[in-house]
């Protein structure tokens, strides 16, 4: 039955049964009106308005409920559906509205890879820029300045070595940060090796204390699915240490019986409710690429949990 016919039965329904009562109920009208008689009109109406209203929302149900969905959908959360009917216009635009959200999330999840690809392209094109020009050249600086400070005298080598240490501390920066650009050791020693590294550095030059826990025998992962566990623990550190103000960070990675759970849980202000950064948004869409699922919960004084699960058997987007 189309919406217009059903809404039209539904007030058939109501007005045939207040024709009805004015047949077949013991009750007249006269002119000028009575006061009982006025009465017994008023609460005839409102019974039949309130009958009305409530067939309507019965009927309009559907619509109320695509309204709320339409209005709280997210890309970055798939599976959210609304129930089909069998029949009607109602269903059948129910059913629009889901393969068009099937649709979207698949487009989504292509372009987002498409976009992450080619930032880690461009990261290891700065990350090799970083090491090969600029760690060149700085390179080739400390060892003239070196030599010049060998040959020169006092006050001024004292000066040149200051000069030098600064010099060495730059480098040292830019290597740090050609290696969080491009994480060679993802590559070359995998994923154990890699978070490892990535915890000792936050430890060490961040100042955040990160408990390691990484348990043994874990299944073989894809290079995509390495980056992407990699990427988010990057980024719930970097958040623990530079937002939440944590002192400790605990970073997890385990095998259940269908998958693979990374975890990141800090001891900082949490905000009752998770805030949906780019830092958050971009975990996400990292999710979405290898067909995971990103859990983010933060409780007042009590810290921020970041979960990752790559099923072990998973559609790929």
């Amino acid at each position: 039955m189309s919406l217009f016919w059903r809404i039209f039965a539904l007030n058939a329904v109501v007005l045939g049964s207040a024709t009805a009562l004015l047949l077949w109920a013991p009750v007249t009208v006269s002119v000028p009106v009575v006061l009982t008689e006025a009465v017994i009109l008023v609460v005839g109406l409102a019974v039949m308005l309130v009958a009305n209203g409530a067939l309507l929302r019965i009927g309009l149900a559907p619509l109320d409920r695509l309204t709320r969905l339409m209005t709280t959908v997210d890309l970055l959360r798939p599976g959210q559906r609304l129930p089909e009917g069998r029949r009607g216009e109602t269903a059948e635009l129910i059913r629009t509205f889901n393969a068009m959200l099937e649709r979207l999330e698949h487009e989504r999840a292509s372009s987002s890879a498409r976009v992450l690809l080619a930032q880690e392209a461009e990261r290891r094109r700065i990350a090799q820029e970083l090491h090969d020009e600029v760690g060149q050249s700085m390179t080739a600086i400390l060892l003239a300045l070196e030599r010049a400070a060998d040959e020169a005298d006092e006050p001024l080598r004292g000066e040149l070595r200051q000069v030098q240490e600064i010099t060495r501390g730059s480098l040292d920066e830019v290597r740090r940060l050609a290696r969080r650009l491009r994480p060679g050791v993802l590559e070359d020693l995998g994923l154990i090796s890699a978070l490892t590294s990535l915890t000792t550095e936050f430890s060490t030059h961040v100042g955040l204390r990160v408990v390691r826990r990484f348990d043994t025998g874990l299944p073989a992962l894809d290079q995509p699915t390495e980056l992407v566990l990699y990427r988010v623990a990057q980024e719930a550190l970097t958040n623990a240490a530079r937002h939440a103000e944590a002192g400790q960070a605990e970073v997890s990675l385990r095998r259940t019986a269908e998958a693979v759970v990374l975890a990141v849980v800090d001891d900082g202000r949490g905000t009752g409710v998770a805030r949906e950064g780019a830092g958050i948004r971009g975990m996400r869409e990292r999710a979405l690429l290898i067909g995971a699922t990103l859990d983010v919960t933060s409780q007042p004084q009590a810290g921020t949990q970041v979960r990752l699960t790559v099923p072990l058997v998973r559609k790929q987007p």
